[in-house]
């Protein structure tokens, strides 16, 4: 027997899930039931005329779900499972689990990063370019040079390093052990041919007892006659880098097709820029005019030091002739350790050193960027035992107490360079 009132009986409660229910299905959303005030409370009756039970009670507070049928209720949208800010709901139809966020597209994400970075790697390549190109200080018209030979195979670099002053100042002269002598002169001269059998590195003693030929002044344009049997350096000093190849072709039989000089600063600051260069230094050596003082084995070698060891003469057995040999050793070096990717993909090391580098070069009008780019490549190449290095071969001393070139081996020398062949002539 139930005594509850009929409003709280478990019949009328309709189908539960869960605890003590009987249904099998979860029930619906919840109906937060409204409460609704009635008019003024009137006493109940009593005494014989009394209605039964239940009837003539006051209204109590109702519990309606205040939809259509009760427009006058209060409406939460609590029932709906509205969130309130999101008028449909949660779902496609207002109720329901909330969509799940859609996976990305990471072949697009891919495709846009790989377009950016392609984007960015070709402007900074472009601008990089002609950045370096408007550094390049092409100062050498060769095409003032007279009666020049045939070009043959491959490119030939003229590549001098001269002892000029320009723009240092008195604390760096003494520094750097230069002295203070006006003008300049050639302290290196090399020739460098690339092809397709390997590079092939020559140095050519400034001491070498050449013909200085007539030719074309390069300020006057007037011709002017030759001068004879001289040494190789005093071609430089007479009337600068256009005489020099104007003099090398004409020993030589050999078109030069690109001219690169460095001074003494300039080279002091390309070491400095790349960080030093490493070498094995073959000998304690001790040289107060060029300023070197080192001890045998492998080190680095920062600029200062750097040009005092290509310097050195008076300390070395040979004089001049190992002098050219650690010119190349050292050079080759410096190639190496520019040309690595340590330098070209660090922003920090790269630009510094070309910005060293462009600044100090002097070269041919006609020398781009990619000519230097394969003059150094080559250099490279050498150092790592794909090339040939060797001096000019020597016959002794001419009369004039020069060094006489070895004609000999001179002569098929220049040809396979010329033919582009490989190098079958040695030095010794």
């Amino acid at each position: 027997m139930n005594d509850w009132p009929e409003g709280w009986s478990d019949d009328n409660r309709g189908p539960r899930y869960g605890r003590g229910s009987a249904g099998a299905q979860p029930e619906g959303a919840r109906v937060m039931r409204q409460v609704r005030r009635g008019g003024p409370a009137v006493p109940p009756a009593s005494g014989p005329g009394a209605p039964p039970y239940g009837q003539g009670v006051p209204r109590q507070p109702s519990y309606v779900d205040g939809g259509e049928g009760d427009p006058g209720g209060y409406d939460s949208g609590y029932n709906t499972g509205q969130v309130y800010g999101s008028p449909g709901g949660r779902g496609p139809g207002g109720g329901g689990p909330r969509q799940a966020r859609p996976a990305p597209n990471w072949r697009r994400r891919i495709k846009v990063t790989s377009i950016t970075l392609a984007t960015v790697l070709v402007v900074t390549t472009v601008g990089t370019y002609f950045w370096a190109d408007s550094k390049l200080n092409r100062e050498v018209d060769l095409s003032t040079v007279i009666d020049r030979p045939e070009k043959g195979e491959g490119t030939n670099y003229l590549i001098v390093g001269s002892d000029s002053r320009e723009g240092m100042t008195d604390e760096q002269k003494k520094k750097l052990h230069t002295g203070s002598a006006e003008g300049k002169r050639t302290d290196s001269m090399m020739i460098l041919h690339t092809g397709s059998n390997g590079p092939t590195l020559i140095s050519l003693p400034r001491d070498s007892n050449v013909t200085i030929p007539e030719f074309k002044g390069s300020e006057s344009g007037k011709m002017l006659p030759a001068k004879g049997a001289n040494k190789l350096n005093a071609a430089y000093s007479i009337d600068g880098p256009t005489l020099l190849v104007r003099t090398v072709e004409y020993n030589t039989g050999l078109h030069i097709d690109h001219y690169v000089e460095i001074g003494f600063a300039g080279f002091a600051n390309i070491v400095d820029a790349v960080g030093g260069v490493e070498m094995d230094i073959p000998q304690d050596i001790k040289d107060t005019k060029s300023g070197a003082n080192f001890e045998k084995g492998r080190q680095t070698l920062n600029g200062e030091e750097a040009l005092a060891f290509v310097r050195t003469r008076y300390a070395l057995a040979g004089s001049d002739l190992d002098r050219t040999k650690n010119q190349q050793k050292f050079l080759n070096a410096l190639a190496s350790q520019v040309a690595t990717p340590g330098t070209i993909l660090n922003p920090f090391r790269l630009y510094p050193t070309m910005g060293a580098g462009l600044d100090s070069l002097i070269v041919d009008k006609d020398m781009g960027l990619w000519d230097l780019a394969s003059m150094f490549w080559a250099m490279k190449s050498v150092s790592g035992n794909e090339g040939t290095s060797m001096n000019m071969p020597l016959a002794g001393n001419a009369a004039n107490g020069n060094l006489q070139w070895d004609m000999t081996k001179v002569k098929p020398l220049m040809e396979q360079l010329k033919n582009d062949e490989k190098v079958t002539v040695s030095a010794g």
